[in-house]
Formats: C-alpha cells, structure tokens, sequence
C-alpha cells in the first residue's frame, strides 16, 4: 500500500516481522529520536516471545528508494482490543513509535492515517511510557486531530535521572548537605567494618542462568511486591531470556554485593547510548542491614558510571524516596489515547 508522500507500508500480523525487519531495525533506532534499549529488536522480539497479549499489528514505513524511515511497534490487545505499543507497559520502560529524525513529520502523517483507514479494527489507541521529549507526543497527537480523532494526553509517571558528573566529589555536591553527609558514613563504616563486604559484576566467567536465579532470590527477598511479580511465570520466562541476550550486546550491568558470603544486594542495570539504567534491584540484608548493602552497592553503580565516562544516571520509573536522595530529577513519562465518537 502506498500512502501519500511516497512512503511505502508494510503491516505485519505475525510474528515473522522481527525476523523480517532485523537487519535495519536497530540502524532505525539509532537514527530516531527514540534511541533506548527498549525500543531495540533484541528488547522488542524478546518480550513478545514472552508474552504475546493479542495480535501483532506492526506497521513499517519506507521511502521511495526501499530505506525504513519507520516502525509503529504495535499489536492489539486480545483482552480490550486497543493498539497498544509491543512492551506496553508493566517491565519497559519507555516506548515510542521508531522513526527516521529526518522524517518525522511525513511518517507520523502515515501512521495517522493507517490508524484512520483501519479504525474499525480496534476500540482505542493506547500507548503509554512515552518520554516527555518525544516529538510524539505534539506530532502524533497533532496529526491524529486532523484525521478525526479524539485524543488525550496524560502524564503516566516519573523517572528520576541526573547527568553524570565528572567526578566523585563533583557527585557528592549534587547532594543536599544532610544526604552527602549520610552517603560518606556508610562509605566510611562499610570500609571499617569487621564483615566482609565485596561485590562483583556478572562477566564471562559467570554461569548467566544461575546468576539470574540468584537475582530472583534476592527480588523476593525485597518486598511482596516483587513477590508477587515472580508468580507470574511469564514475567520469569522474559527474565530468563532477556538477561543472557542483553549480556550478548554488552548491554548488561548485573552486579551483587556479598557480604561475608552472603549475597546481600544486586542491581539489574543496562548500559545503553552512554546512560546507566537501573531497571531493577533485588535486597536481603539479613544481619547485615547496619551497613546498608542496597545504598553500597548503588553508590558502586554511580561511581562506575563516573569512571567509565557516562552521561546519564537514569533511575527509570517510580518515585522513591531514595532515587531523590541519590540526586534523581524527574523527568515524565506520558500516556497517548485516540479513538474516533461513534467509531
């Protein structure tokens, strides 16, 4: 199908697509504006394998010379028949439509406009976890108006980051004076403790699959939340096949402090365009909690960060406490919903 300013579309119905679209996909999400590891193939195709809501319903845009300057990454939902985008939403991140920064505005007329010649094929447009800085937010939005949609945009959450600062000090001084004061005591009674407290990061050397397990162990050891998420089985299979793939880019950080032994703290980071990304953490602190091994093994993720010359420490979503108290700033993430009256 062609559809105005010589753009070529393709949709997609199964899952064929990722294999289909895998030699440019990644190229594409360099060239966008919505350059994040969740917006890769590797992400994208893995937590479709693991979960597969509904149908796919991935739509591709190409110029007139073959080059993909778009992907919609899209499928709808089986349970409330909405366009949703693939990792929508409880373990991404963030998301977006995937289009060439030289071509925004062309693409996003496309992709209107197949949501509005297909609109009897879905109840609603719904697509979440769009960061505030995506000209999504204003181009979508904007072109869906004039197709004849009814839209709203809403803000979803916060995720906390800081820019990376050049040195340790330089960090500290990010902090209000009570915190920075808190954050060298436990750094001070850490290295004069009679525990021995050592950490590592998962390499080569590690079995990948049994440190995932060791990982689990310690998520629910943290809280009922976390509990709860691990009685999911297919949250276990996504966690199972996406740690050893991001290993094989070199995209993960999954890192453990023991102390005296005992695995005290774990964060599951990914390095990704230059910026840290703490997706998620995992604490038993045992008889250990007068050395607050969570708060160590974080202060050791900042100070890789500084070491290895990142540019952004981004907490990801949620607003706790301690993501502030570490020298989080918000950012917003926002939800996108369209749907045509009477449609």
């Amino acid at each position: 199908m062609k559809v105005g300013y010589l753009l070529n579309v393709e949709v997609y119905n199964d899952i064929q697509v990722f294999e289909s679209l895998k030699p440019e996909w990644n190229d594409l999400v360099n060239r966008s504006a919505a350059n994040t590891i969740f917006l890769t193939w590797e992400w994208q195709s893995t937590w479709w394998n693991a979960y597969h809501p509904g149908n796919l319903w991935v739509v591709a845009c190409r110029n007139d010379e073959g080059q993909l300057i778009g992907i919609a990454p899209w499928f709808i939902g089986e349970s409330d028949q909405s366009v949703h985008f693939i990792g929508c939403e409880d373990v991404t991140d963030y998301l977006d439509v995937i289009v060439d920064v030289n071509h925004i505005d062309a693409v996003m007329e496309v992709f209107a406009a197949f949501l509005q010649e297909n609109h009897t094929q879905y109840q609603k447009v719904s697509l979440c976890n769009i960061p505030a800085a995506s000209p999504t937010l204003e181009k979508l939005t904007g072109v869906l108006n004039g197709q004849g949609f009814e839209t709203t945009v809403e803000q979803q959450e916060v995720c906390p980051v800081f820019d990376v600062p050049e040195t340790w000090e330089d960090y500290l001084m990010l902090l209000d004076k009570k915190q920075r004061h808190e954050v060298r005591r436990k750094l001070r009674r850490a290295e004069s403790a009679s525990e021995e407290v050592d950490w590592y990061t998962v390499d080569a050397s590690h079995d990948i699959a049994e440190q995932v397990e060791r990982f689990f162990s310690l998520m629910v050891a943290s809280d009922e939340q976390k509990q709860i998420f691990l009685q999911d089985e297919a949250n276990k299979v996504f966690f199972r096949q996406m740690v050893p793939i991001m290993f094989e880019q070199g995209w993960l950080n999954l890192n453990f402090l023991v102390i005296n032994g005992h695995p005290s703290a774990a964060y599951l980071n990914f390095i990704y365009n230059n910026r840290m990304l703490v997706y998620n953490s995992g604490l038993d602190i045992g008889e250990y909690g007068h050395l607050s091994p969570g708060i160590l093994l974080l202060v050791n993720n900042i100070r890789y960060a500084i070491d290895n010359g990142l540019n952004v420490f981004d907490f990801l979503r949620g607003d706790e406490t301690y993501k502030y108290r570490m020298g989080g700033q918000n950012t917003e993430i926002y939800k996108l919903s369209a749907w045509i009256e009477n449609g």
